[in-house]
């Protein structure tokens, strides 16, 4: 059983989340944005997200895409499937876009003892840590 190990199954308050760091500047992570609703089984979604240094300072932030299950209580809580490492001169906006396959919303099926892509609702969370998650788009893949 995963429950309760890495990440991806752990349900209490880690000291320090999957990519914690520290910046000499702050950033602000706005409203994420999804190219569409849906997606078929061999089909991908893009998300977007404006990342902007609101600091003094330039600096580089790693923005973080982790995509969660919504339908499915024996897929893991939420998963890293890409990050992004964006510098920023003060004051400085960006987007970054990442591209989520359906191939990436796929979890061990301890039953079936396969990797499965279920249809049904999904989120692509985005933040800079596990646990610094600033935007959330929903999804479905039919």
């Amino acid at each position: 059983s995963m429950e309760n190990r890495t990440y991806r199954y752990f349900r209490g308050v880690p000291q320090y989340a999957f990519g914690y760091g520290l910046s000499y500047t702050t950033f602000e992570v706005g409203k994420g944005k999804i190219s569409k609703k849906s997606m078929k089984a061999d089909g991908s979604v893009k998300v977007t997200v404006p990342v902007k240094n609101t600091g003094d300072r330039e600096g580089t932030e790693t923005i973080q895409v982790y995509v969660k299950a919504l339908d499915y209580a024996e897929a893991p809580i939420k998963s890293l499937k890409g990050f992004k490492k964006v510098f920023l001169k003060a004051g400085e906006k960006k987007t970054v876009t990442f591209e989520i396959a359906a191939e990436d919303l796929s979890y061990f099926d301890a039953e079936k003892h396969e990797w499965v892509a279920e249809p049904g609702e999904f989120q692509a969370l985005l933040g800079s840590s596990s646990e610094d998650i600033k935007a959330m788009v929903s999804f479905q893949l039919k």
